[in-house]
């Protein structure tokens, strides 16, 4: 029998996890569970929305509210809810204008949002051949060492943006946004991992408590970019 939501511990229920961390931290499934509202016999929400995510998000948001709500036991309510959202979705998005990407504005940005967060943070902006910003996308959350972190995935979110750019970003919780020995290995991982696929590395952002650093304009040597160094996020001048 399925572990009902409500039996989870609070911290890892879906509702108050958005509540508490962002909607930006929850994965696609978390989401989509949001949307179901409840599960079916022998499944909670959780576990429907990863089986209707099996094929990605890109397929689950090209269903029609009757093919959806004939997999697995949906039903109409389900389905039309969540072909509504994704409607919405592409609404707002055929309104809007990318945003290019520039690394002291999105520098400030994550800082305001990851700066003083206890938690290490990695994530990704995916975007186009003109460098705008097509997705933003959190890829892992925790203190487990991040060479668990698949460079398949990024690749994967990647394609699923039609992107042909990324730009990581993670935050230190120490404050102290200087790149480590293992930022700059797993940064070199992931741009030999994109390059076999034509994807470029464009940037990889280290977030402090008031300050950030660029790889790509400070970044790191033996990670395909110049010597690191941190820079003010409000003055953007070099920090020693």
């Amino acid at each position: 029998m399925a572990e009902l939501i409500a039996d989870l511990p609070i911290d890892e229920r879906p509702r108050e996890r958005l509540r508490k961390h962002g909607a930006e931290t929850l994965s696609d499934a978390e989401l989509i569970a949001i949307l179901l509202g409840s599960g079916v016999r022998g499944k909670n929400a959780i576990q429907l929305a990863r089986e209707l995510l099996c094929d990605g998000i890109g397929s689950l948001a090209g269903c029609d509210s009757e093919r959806l709500a004939q997999a697995g036991g949906v039903g109409p309510a389900k389905a039309t809810r969540i072909v509504a959202a994704f409607e919405l979705a592409r609404r707002l998005a055929s309104t809007e204008e990318p945003i290019r990407y520039d690394d002291e504005a999105f520098g400030r940005s994550l800082i305001s949002r990851y700066g003083h967060e206890p938690q290490e943070h990695l994530g990704a902006l995916f975007l186009d051949s003109r460098q705008r910003v097509l997705r933003q996308r959190e890829l892992y959350v925790g203190t487990v060492s991040r060479a668990l972190v698949s460079t398949r995935d990024v690749i994967r979110y990647a394609l699923e943006a039609n992107a042909i750019g990324v730009v990581l970003f993670h935050n230190h919780p120490s404050g102290d946004p200087s790149p480590s020995a293992e930022d700059l290995t797993f940064t070199r991982r992931v741009q030999q991992s994109l390059q076999l696929v034509e994807l470029e590395l464009i940037d990889h952002l280290v977030i402090g408590a008031n300050r950030y650093c660029s790889m790509r304009g400070k970044g790191a040597a033996s990670a395909g970019f110049r010597a690191p160094a941190a820079r003010s996020a409000y003055t953007g001048v070099n920090q020693p």
